[in-house]
């Protein structure tokens, strides 16, 4: 890698010396794994979705790869918030690099129970509030209520003095972008995440004639290639109307540096790698972190803030 090109970010007054990060939800969910993270190129970890006690998840299987990704009805199993506040108390900052701590309730009491709980703690870094689990039979997603979000965020922040960021579903509609920004500008929050998966996308295998994963008659989120669009476009439209204070993580459809560059490009500080870290493993993140450095040489750029958010359009 170029030493004179850094792929350094920041969210709030928290510095990464890469801007790449694994997704919630895919090898983070033990100790070993988060070890792992820290310990590769990766600019930090994010912890594995955690609920106020641990859950099994949904019946198998759950996940199936694809051509274009992969579509999941995982159901947040995970070992539970006390395993991985206890992670991330004790590993925050560790070597220079990040620990982020994502929780997802299933209700908004329970996600009000973990971030007190999070108050009371040591825990210093960024707490990722998952609004957006699309794969937790019979519950809506609360991302798409926004008078739930709002109720939500008056909630947390009339005791939660931490910095906050938030995971949230995929917006299709100018509509949409309209409503959740005007919301989210009425809070102190650091960072927003986008996107998760699309929710409720089939897969159908026709030698079988069935479906490929087993909750919710088939139906889960999908993840990889069908996403990135979507992805982009959320990160574009919500930077376009966010207050600047707001920082952005984009998440969808990355595997290359040229997919990072387009993310950054459309306004991500920094972007986490779900589907393909699946695939790969953490050498993903050496891989695409010389990708990117090959593309911004190319194009004569030193540091990220030098294109962020720098998307032409067709005039």
């Amino acid at each position: 890698m170029q030493s004179n090109i850094s792929l350094a970010s920041q969210i709030g007054d928290y510095k990464f010396d890469n801007l790449l990060l694994n997704a919630a939800g895919i090898r983070c969910a033990t100790t070993e794994e988060l070890d792992k993270i820290l310990d590769s190129d990766a600019g930090g970890c994010v912890t594995k979705s955690a609920t106020p006690e641990p859950r099994k998840g949904n019946e198998s299987p759950r996940m199936k790869a694809t051509s274009m990704g992969c579509i999941n009805s995982m159901g947040l199993p995970n070992h539970g918030l006390d395993y991985y506040l206890k992670f991330a108390e004790a590993n925050q900052g560790k070597n220079g690099k990040q620990v982020i701590l994502s929780i997802a309730g299933l209700s908004i009491d329970q996600n009000i129970e973990m971030l007190k709980k999070i108050q009371a703690s040591s825990f210093a870094g960024l707490t990722e509030l998952n609004l957006s689990c699309p794969n937790i039979a019979g519950k809506s997603q609360v991302g798409y209520d926004f008078e739930a979000v709002r109720d939500v965020l008056t909630s947390a922040f009339s005791f939660f003095k931490k910095p906050l960021g938030l995971k949230l579903p995929p917006y299709f509609d100018f509509n949409q972008f309209d409503g959740i920004a005007e919301v989210l500008n009425d809070f102190p929050v650091t960072y927003i995440n986008v996107i998760n998966s699309i929710g409720n996308g089939l897969v159908v295998d026709p030698e079988t004639e069935s479906v490929v994963i087993k909750p919710k008659g088939g139906f889960g989120g999908l993840g990889g290639d069908y996403v990135k669009p979507t992805a982009l476009a959320n990160v574009r439209a919500l930077r376009q109307r966010l207050r600047p204070e707001i920082s952005i993580i984009g998440t969808g459809g990355i595997k290359s540096g040229k997919d990072v560059f387009e993310h950054v490009l459309c306004g991500a500080n920094l972007v986490q790698i779900g589907t393909a870290f699946g695939f790969d493993g953490t050498p993903i993140f050496e891989r695409i972190s010389k990708e990117l450095t090959a593309i911004m040489e190319k194009k004569g750029y030193k540091t990220l803030d030098e294109f962020r958010g720098k998307l032409k359009t067709i005039e």
